[in-house]
């Protein structure tokens, strides 16, 4: 008997199995992921109307392509709040990296002048509890609100209360801290040129 023969009459329940599974996995993906996807934009909403509480409603106004510093591009979703009177309250948008657990997703508002952050929420994340996953808690989130929308500091020690360009980092999770800094850092400026370039701001700004 060939090896060969051998071997698919050994192992031809195992293939038959894996292509079995491999097919069911395909199509609960299949059908899941219309259902994901729209929880997932349920969220973002949620997490805007949080971070801009004076919109009523939130407006696509454009996707743009930013270039990671691995050269990676990454494509950003750009959102106006605007209010029942229909005035720009600000603007949202999605920016993900990685910090010590994996990726980060986060959706960051910054104000109708694009010159000061309106904060950041945590989309999805998968930092170490009690360490890393306190990059969503209100005393780390709060540095943010009102930080100058330029480029931003990670400092290890500091005044957390103080608004300014200096973001202190979370004790035993600076690498996760720092990740939170990268990500607005490396969205923030390449995303407020492109919207100058297509007139979305103007002026001084």
């Amino acid at each position: 008997m060939s090896k060969i023969k051998y071997f698919i009459q050994q192992s031809w329940l195992l293939i038959a199995s894996s292509l079995f599974f491999g097919l069911l996995l395909a199509i609960a993906d299949a059908a899941w992921a219309p259902m994901i996807e729209a929880n997932k934009t349920k969220e973002l909403d949620n997490l805007m109307a949080e971070l801009l509480p004076d919109a009523k409603k939130f407006q696509l106004v454009g996707q743009f392509q930013i270039e990671s510093p691995s050269r990676q591009s990454e494509q950003i979703n750009l959102y106006k709040g605007v209010s029942a009177s229909g005035q720009n309250t600000g603007w949202a948008f999605n920016a993900s990296g990685f910090g010590f657990g994996g990726e980060i997703e986060l959706v960051v508002a910054i104000d109708n002048d694009f010159k000061k952050i309106a904060g950041f929420k945590v989309l999805s994340s998968i930092e170490t509890p009690g360490f890393g996953d306190q990059i969503k808690l209100s005393w780390y989130r709060g540095q943010f609100i009102g930080a100058p929308a330029e480029q931003l500091q990670l400092e290890r020690t500091g005044n957390p209360e103080k608004i300014d360009d200096q973001i202190v980092a979370i004790t035993g999770a600076t690498i996760s801290s720092q990740a939170v800094v990268n990500i607005i850092n490396n969205t923030l400026l390449p995303l407020r040129t492109q919207m100058q370039q297509k007139g979305l701001l103007t002026g001084g700004n």
